[in-house]
This record gives structure tokens, sequence and C-alpha cells, in this order.
């Protein structure tokens, strides 16, 4: 089989070397791989075990140029034997999704998130639903991000309904673009940990990467997409519907929410409480519910919840 891979994060010089000379020291190691250079691009020609075999390497060739600002052949000889094992040894233990911008690597930290990291792995559609800092929206873009460079789909599609919290986005400055973008931010943080910016921006003009509210997906249908429908809570019975047999042909759906916080008007009824409980039979849908044990963010916000949970229940 072939596989193109693209070198994301680095310089390819960094990798590959002047004249492609790291890279044909990194070819001794894989005398069972054909690996062709091109630019930014590496076509990998082998069987399927020694190609993932050597992803992991150039994951981690990349992963330790992003740390050091180098790769010498000593440094690619002391990775390819036990370091480098060890290294990727642990972190498939611990759950890793992506490689981020400067070293960071995102990976599920809890039990739970594990649960939903299988569940989108299995199912085409996961609704994923958990307080605040559960990690629930971080975790999704990851899983968007990872497919996307696997080339398993073809763009990543991130959306929200447009409900303000206590604000109206009518009295902010500018056009729709300008009103919606703050509203948008936690998106667009999560994608900056994992895209370089330039690569990124590049992937937003050419609508790699949708970032828009809710209502432009009407009337679509979205297909080779992985679709993310954020803060699901604040969605009408009528408007998440609508986006759910948006579904099109080898797309990915990943629902998040958080039903103790709840922003829509007059009282209207969650659509995602209502989808929660009419679609948990369908094959190909599972639910994910985090909890207080997963939330990462500071020690404070557990115990804000935990007191605003013992407040509901009396």
């Amino acid at each position: 089989m072939d596989k193109l891979l693209v070198i994301e994060n680095v310089e390819p010089i960094q990798l590959l070397g002047v004249n492609n000379i790291k890279l044909n020291h990194i070819k001794k190691s894989f005398p069972r791989v054909k690996i062709v250079s091109r630019g930014d691009e590496l076509i990998v020609s082998g069987s399927r075990t020694d190609i993932i075999e050597f992803e992991k390497y150039l994951t981690l060739f990349i992963s330790h140029i992003e740390k050091y600002g180098k790769l010498t052949e000593t440094n690619i000889d002391s990775l390819m034997g036990v370091e480098g094992e060890s290294i990727i040894s642990n972190e498939e233990g611990e759950g890793v999704i992506v490689y981020g911008n400067g070293g960071i690597i995102v990976k599920a930290k809890t039990p739970n998130q594990r649960k939903m990291v299988a569940a989108v792995t299995k199912n085409d559609m996961v609704f994923a639903m958990g307080p605040a800092g559960t990690g629930k929206t971080y975790t999704a873009v990851a899983l968007a991000v990872r497919a996307l460079k696997n080339r398993e789909v073809k763009k990543i599609i991130l959306t929200r309904p447009a409900v303000e919290s206590g604000e109206n986005l009518g009295f902010l400055p500018g056009d729709l673009k300008e009103k919606l973008d703050p509203y948008m931010q936690p998106l667009y943080d999560a994608l900056r940990d994992m895209i370089p910016l330039a690569k990124l921006a590049e992937h937003i003009e050419k609508k790699v990467i949708e970032i828009a509210p809710l209502a432009f997906m009407r009337g679509r249908t979205l297909n080779h997409a992985f679709v993310i429908l954020d803060e699901a809570q604040n969605t009408t019975e009528g408007q998440i519907k609508m986006f759910l047999t948006r579904m099109g042909e080898a797309a990915k759906f990943v629902i998040t929410g958080d039903v103790t916080q709840i922003d829509l008007p007059n009282r209207q009824p969650s659509g995602l409480i209502h989808a929660s409980k009419i679609l948990k039979n369908i094959d190909g849908i599972e639910f994910v519910y985090l909890d207080g044990k997963d939330v990462l963010r500071h020690r404070i916000v557990k115990e804000i919840l935990t007191a605003y949970e013992k407040a509901g229940k009396q």
C-alpha cells in the first residue's frame, strides 16, 4: 500500500536534512519501506504494519525537533533504539490523540475522555455530555484534527448555536463575522494548540476548516467531514434535528454540551436533552457522560461545580 504523509509543524529540511541526508539515514532503519520525499510530503510504500511503524517514529522525530530545535543523526539512532521504544510505549498507553504546536501532546487524560475517544473511533455519531472543564470540546477538536491529518476526512466543520449568555450580540460592534468570532473563540483556541498558525489560516481560507454558527448549516449535506456541534444544550429541538440530519457520506459527528448551563430564552426546552432521550437505542450513536472527575482546570473549578450540584439537589 501507499500512503501520503505531510510534514507539519517543522521545516522539512530540519527533518530530512540537506539533500535528504537525514532521510537517507532514517531509511536504513526501515529497509522494507520505500520513502520518497516531495517538498513537505513523504510518499511511503510498504505493508500496512510497516507504514504504521514508520509513522510512529516519524512523529517522534518531529516531536524531538519541536522540543529541541534540531535532529541529528545521533538523535535519530537514539530514538530508533530503547529511548524511542520507551517514549512510544508510554505515549500509546497514555492515549495520545495528536501532536500539537511547540511539542504539545494532546491526549485523553481521564477514563471518560478515553471512553469518548473510543466511542468516536467506533461510531459515526457521538454525544459527549458533561460540565465545563471536562475536555469535551478540546478532545473533540483533537480527534477532528487527527482525522484530517490522517486523510480520514476532507474537512473539519465546527459550529455552535448563536445563543447569547446574558449578552446581546446585536450591541457588539462590527459585521456578522466580527460579532461571532469572540463567541467561537474556544474553538479557535483549541485549533491554535494543534495546528501551526500559518497552516490554520490557510485551512480556514480554503474552507478545509470551517467555523460557523449553527444557522449556516441549514440546507447542507456534510460529506467526508468531521463535524462538531459545541454548546448543543443551547439548541432547540428543531435546531438539533436540523443539524443531525445534515450528516452525509463518510462523516463523523460529535455533539458536545452541558445540560446544567442552558441559555435558551423564554425557558425553551433544550434540544440536547430531548435528543438524549429519543436517540439512545440507534445503532451507530453513542452517548458518553463526563463528570467532575474529568475536570482538568483549576482545583477551585471542581469545588465550584460540586457546590452548584449540591445546591441544585437541595
